[in-house]
């Protein structure tokens, strides 16, 4: 007996769930939808003002003032790398790899890495020719 009125609610249910969205006017539909867009706009304002938050946060600890400081990496393999790191004035090769964090070698002397080298100035000059050819080709 139980078994047969369950049956029955279970069958009877889409029926039931339907009817409701079936008989909506137009006026339920649009609060409806006025209300989905407030609960958007509402979202999206959160989102920007923790957004706003976490860069407030980030400005009152400048970078600047950071005593790990990370100098030079090379990449190994897909997951391995070497990374050297100062820690105040000591400078750390450490060896990442899938997962593991490994001390390879704390220098004696700081390694001091070359300034950036300026670019060719023959290639910046044939660069230039070739993109002035360019421009005096075109009508």
């Amino acid at each position: 007996m139980r078994a047969l009125v369950f049956l029955a609610a279970f069958v009877a249910l889409p029926a039931f769930a339907a009817e409701p969205a079936a008989s909506m006017s137009s006026a339920g539909m649009g609060a409806q939808l006025s209300k989905l867009m407030l609960g958007l706009l509402l979202v999206i304002g959160l989102i920007f003002l923790l957004a706003w938050l976490l860069r407030r946060v980030q400005q009152l600890n400048p970078r600047g003032t950071q005593v790990i400081k990370l100098i030079s990496t090379q990449a190994l393999g897909p997951r391995e790398r070497l990374v050297l790191v100062q820690v105040g004035g000591e400078q750390i090769l450490i060896g990442l790899s899938g997962g593991r964090i490994t001390p390879l070698h704390v220098m004696q002397e700081p390694v001091h890495l070359p300034d950036a080298e300026p670019a060719n100035p023959e290639f910046a000059q044939r660069l230039m020719e070739l993109l002035g050819k360019d421009h005096k080709d075109k009508p």
